[in-house]
């Protein structure tokens, strides 16, 4: 058996030059005390210590001693098996093994060349050789300018050979490259335990064993496995962590060729609330396992998916109730229309009012809608919530049978919140009329209002995740069967309903959290099925401009506005409207009334015939939303013709969707459809007279 070749060690210049000097450096430290007797046991302690740093200093700038590991030995028994010069190398160009043809060619320099030409045209084949091509360079030897070819052996190593004249000479013996892929680029051992990382890690991590790692048993785990998952104790199946669903969910996905290195999401046994990512790595027959929480990143994914969808359905929903305004303004005039032909007692009379309740109560439908999408009319003051739930408080209960007990909790202290009073006692009664559906259908018999000023560590607490101010919260409560899980998420959405056929339209909770985020609230549930149900609407305390909060005041009511009796008037109005049914029988019944009316389908023929009429029109009457030219610009274009005549807006969406749009304008007042005859020609008659 032929002998392992010998590794020579170069001797560094530079290290022998430092190895000089110091030993000199030695030997004039010492020389006075060798010509001087030891006689003090100083001295002999300095001698000893000159000694001491003079083998120690020998022994560091000696350097290592590079003991040739088995790889590279290894590696070098088959290199010699070759007849041309051959040698395996890192990706950064370092030699770890070569044979004696090599070092007969190229010198024992422990590198490949890395400057000149020769250095770039090798590291470009070294990066051809990556890819797993073989990779061609030229490199200057002692017998000359030799090509060099580079073949990828895997484990970021290379072999580079210098294959002689012949076509012959390219090719390696059978078997070879293959033998110094396995001897200088075999994979690593499995590991045995987890390395210092993995143990530490605020995530989940386990070493397991077996062919497959929801099969395999935990080998070792870290502490953050066993609070994040419940187990994680040597010897248990590692599968058993995973709910059976998401088990089976991420065993289809492993075996997926295309599957990559991307994490697998599973539900976790322990809480099946509870998302986690799912990270695996392979050696041999060992697996390394990652576990990491995101079930807050989720939660927050699915919050902004809802928002996303809400919005979406609030602007279908606004839509559709302008639409729907537009129509119930034509029907109501039109009725108008039929009734002063048909008085009471008229065959007719009651079968027109009954048309009328039925248009009523479809306007009170649309504004459902429209609360729901926050485009609602609202008239915003200062509220006092404890007040406002004390005044509703009667007319609760005549909404509740005998058998229903409402209680009230009223807090100390309880702060002003600045929103529209209507909205907000309709949001408290939709609220008390869900919990006693709730409670006659499946048991139970208190409900409860409370209402406290919270902080906004309590507001986040209690529900509110983004609070940042203190808030007033008003709690509906009952002792009803509570909401299944896979309901709660959408009780919000219009239209849904859990009540018989007949018995809802599915617009009370959707209606509630419409007026909730227009006052720029925050509404939230808690429900525990067979422990009843929460809603807990929460509204900023409302601060003065100068971030002062309101103190309470004594409410003033404002004297009632006296009806108009005669509705009749003069002047001529422009009247801009899109949809055809409502102006004409806008414009009809006016003139009726002795107004003189001039019909504008646009708001570009409106502005043609402000032109032509200039300094004339004594009123414009408009639509905001309008196909082309929309309202507010209508108005900012004519005003120069308009001169200081009264402006009047008519929409089905609210007056704050567009007043940022009309700063700086004057006498322009707002009328929400859908709107009757009667208020106007009322409307009407107070601006001329105004103007007047």
């Amino acid at each position: 058996m032929a002998e392992p070749p010998t590794r020579t060690r170069r001797v560094d210049p530079i290290i022998a030059l430092a190895v000089l000097f110091f030993l000199l450096a030695v030997v004039f430290a010492g020389a006075p005390l060798l010509n001087e007797p030891i006689d003090s046991l100083a001295s002999a302690l300095l001698l000893i210590g000159l000694a001491g740093v003079a083998c120690i200093g020998l022994f560091v700038l000696r350097g290592p001693v590079e003991a040739p590991s088995d790889t590279d030995q290894g590696a070098e028994t088959f290199l010699n098996a070759l007849d041309e010069p051959a040698t395996v190398v890192g990706a950064d160009g370092r030699i770890s093994a070569a044979n004696t043809a090599w070092r007969a060619a190229m010198g024992a320099a422990p590198r490949l060349p890395k400057s000149g030409s020769a250095a770039s045209g090798l590291f470009a084949a070294l990066a051809v050789a990556r890819r797993g091509e073989l990779g061609r360079a030229e490199l200057k030897t002692r017998e000359g300018v030799r090509e060099a070819l580079v073949s990828p052996l895997g484990g970021r190593r290379f072999l580079v050979r210098l294959p002689g004249r012949s076509d012959k000479a390219l090719a390696l013996p059978a078997g070879a490259l293959e033998v110094l892929n396995a001897v200088a680029g075999a994979k690593a051992p499995p590991p045995k335990v987890l390395d210092a990382f993995a143990a530490a890690s605020p995530f989940g991590a386990a070493l397991l064993e077996g062919p497959d790692p929801f099969s395999a048993v935990i080998v070792q785990s870290n502490a953050a496995l066993s609070d994040l998952a419940g187990g994680g104790e040597a010897g248990q199946v590692f599968g058993a962590l995973i709910t059976p669903k998401s088990l089976a969910e991420a065993s289809a996905r492993l075996a997926e060729a295309n599957a990559g290195h991307a994490p697998l999401e599973v539900h976790l046994a322990r809480d099946p609330t509870r998302i986690a990512h799912l990270y695996l790595t392979q050696t041999g027959d060992r697996w390394v396992a990652y576990l990491v929480d995101v079930s807050e990143q989720k939660q927050i994914e699915l919050q902004l998916a809802q928002s996303q969808k809400m919005q979406a359905i609030g602007q279908l929903a606004g839509g559709v109730a302008h639409d729907f305004n537009n129509l119930l303004t034509a029907i109501l005039m039109q009725l108008d229309v039929l009734a002063s032909r048909h008085p009471v007692g008229d065959p007719s009379y009651e079968g027109l009012n009954e048309i009328k309740q039925t248009s009523m109560r479809a306007a009170d439908l649309v504004r459902k809608l429209l609360a729901f999408s926050r485009k609602q009319t609202v008239q915003r003051e200062s509220l006092d919530v404890g007040e406002m739930i004390s005044e509703s408080e009667v007319l609760l209960r005549r909404l509740l049978p005998e058998a229903i007990k409402l209680k009230t909790d009223y807090g100390r202290d309880l702060p002003r919140v600045r929103a529209d009073r209507s909205q907000l006692d309709t949001a408290v009664m939709n609220l008390v009329v869900n919990a006693r559906d709730a409670i006659r259908s499946h048991g139970g018999g208190e409900i409860r209002i409370r209402t406290a000023r919270v902080s906004a560590e309590e507001a986040r607490a209690l529900g509110y995740p983004t609070a940042a101010v203190p808030q007033a919260m008003v709690e509906v409560s009952d002792d009803g069967p509570g909401i299944p899980a896979e309901v709660i998420s959408k009780i919000f959405d219009p239209f849904f309903t859990t009540k018989p056929v007949g018995e809802g339209t599915g617009l009370g909770l959707a209606t509630v959290y419409g007026i909730v985020k227009q006052s720029d609230g925050w509404i939230a549930v808690v429900s525990q099925p067979g422990e009843g149900a929460a809603f807990r609407i929460f509204l900023p305390v409302y601060l003065t401009p100068e971030g002062v909060e309101q103190a309470p005041a004594p409410t003033v009511v404002a004297p009632r506005r006296p009806v108009a009796r005669d509705l009749s008037g003069a002047g001529r109005i422009l009247f801009v409207e899109d949809e055809d049914a409502v102006r004409g029988v806008a414009a009809k019944l006016l003139r009726a009334r002795g107004y003189e009316v001039m019909e504008a389908a646009s708001g570009e023929e409106a502005l043609e015939i402000a032109e032509a009429h200039a300094g004339q029109i004594d009123l414009m009457i408009s639509d905001v939303v309008m196909p082309g030219m929309q309202g507010p610009e209508l108005l900012k274009q004519a005003r120069g013709y308009l001169g200081d005549a009264p402006v009047m807006f008519i929409s089905g969406y609210a007056e704050s969707e567009f007043s940022d749009l009309l700063e700086g304008e004057r006498d322009v007042t707002f009328l929400p459809k859908p709107i009757d005859i009667k208020t106007l020609a009322e409307r009407v008659k107070q601006q001329l007279a105004k103007a007047a």
